[in-house]
């Protein structure tokens, strides 16, 4: 087969999947995501496909089951575990904070695992007939994006509604990717058919899950907003000794030196006022405008994670009542800080 030939096959097999990413991010309103961030995470992905591969061979050995069967029952099973992985970190590492970088950072997992294992394939597929990588492109490269950014909106949704990221917010969603990716290969319709319909129902389904979380970053951005300005404005009154947060500050005398408690003061104050920067960067990221961090911040930043360690663990779990703790409010401050 000539160069041309080979040249096409790949395009087919790479472009629609990374054109599908690029218009997800380019969704973004808020910019809730980088693309360097995203290039690294596609990377992620295609490790997740090497390690897949020597899963499966693995388990094809053991198993003593023939590639058509186990390929429509162990291996979705393990190639979803292998790409949640990923996600799974980047949730717990606070890298994702809503719907909509859930849904991309997914896709882009999913788009690394096709590329390699559509790179993979043009070794042996090279002579297939051009129809075979269409599926292979606009099928199974989509079918990786799409399934992992599911279970990544899937995870994070349980996450939010059990307060943990624990085996009940995991396994549902493992399970529904493991059935989906199982039930595509099953070729129940021709190919072809199954394809087509992938890319009639996926485009409609990110654009919804799309707008529910440009809903919900609005609303977290009003309340959110409103309740650091007000606590900051607390602490800048003179009556804050006689509020309840004060009075909560007083009696932690008790428990730590004074020193130690005015140092809980300032890292207070601290949080508050890089999460209301953290809200207004967004809030004119959604308005085109994209604002360095400056130079203020950073120092901030720093001396933030300066007092962490001066207070300790236990003092900063004393103080965690006063904060605005939620995954949302640590992803953001991850934001300002990367």
């Amino acid at each position: 087969m000539n160069t041309t030939s080979i040249l096409l096959r790949a395009c087919i097999g790479l472009l629609p999947v990374l054109c599908f990413l690029v218009a997800l991010v380019a969704m973004d309103s808020y910019k809730l995501v980088r693309l360097r961030t995203v290039a690294v995470v596609i990377a992620l992905g295609g490790v997740a496909a090497g390690l897949s591969y020597l899963a499966n061979v693995g388990l094809l050995r053991i198993t003593d089951i023939d590639f058509g069967t186990y390929a429509r029952t162990l291996g979705p099973l393990v190639e979803e575990i292998c790409k949640g992985v990923i996600v799974l970190a980047l949730i717990r590492t606070h890298r994702i904070g809503f719907l909509v970088d859930a849904a991309i950072f997914g896709f882009a997992v999913g788009a690394g695992f096709a590329m390699i294992e559509n790179l993979y394939y043009l070794q042996d597929l090279a002579d297939a007939h051009i129809a075979v990588w269409i599926v292979r492109g606009f099928g199974t490269a989509l079918l990786h994006g799409g399934v992992q950014s599911i279970f990544a909106v899937m995870v994070l949704t349980l996450t939010d509604r059990r307060g943990a990221m624990n085996f009940g917010a995991v396994l549902p969603p493992l399970l529904a990717a493991a059935v989906l990716h199982a039930g595509f290969n099953q070729f129940v319709l021709p190919p072809i058919y199954q394809t087509l319909a992938l890319m009639l129902l996926l485009p409609p389904l990110m654009m919804f899950v799309f707008s529910r979380s440009e809903a919900a970053v609005g609303d977290w951005l009003g309340t959110g907003f409103d309740a650091d300005r007000d606590l900051l404005e607390l602490l800048d009154s003179g009556t804050f000794s006689e509020s309840p947060h004060g009075q909560y500050l007083h009696a932690l005398r008790k428990n730590f030196r004074g020193e130690v408690v005015a140092d809980l003061v300032c890292y207070l104050r601290l949080h508050v006022e890089l999460a209301l920067r953290a809200k207004g960067m967004l809030m004119m990221r959604e308005n085109g405008i994209e604002v360095p961090i400056d130079e203020v911040t950073q120092a901030k930043f720093e001396e933030m994670r300066y007092l962490e360690g001066a207070v300790g663990r236990t003092a900063l779990l004393a103080i965690k009542p006063l904060l605005h703790m939620s995954r949302r409010d640590l992803w953001q401050l991850y934001m300002l800080g990367k």
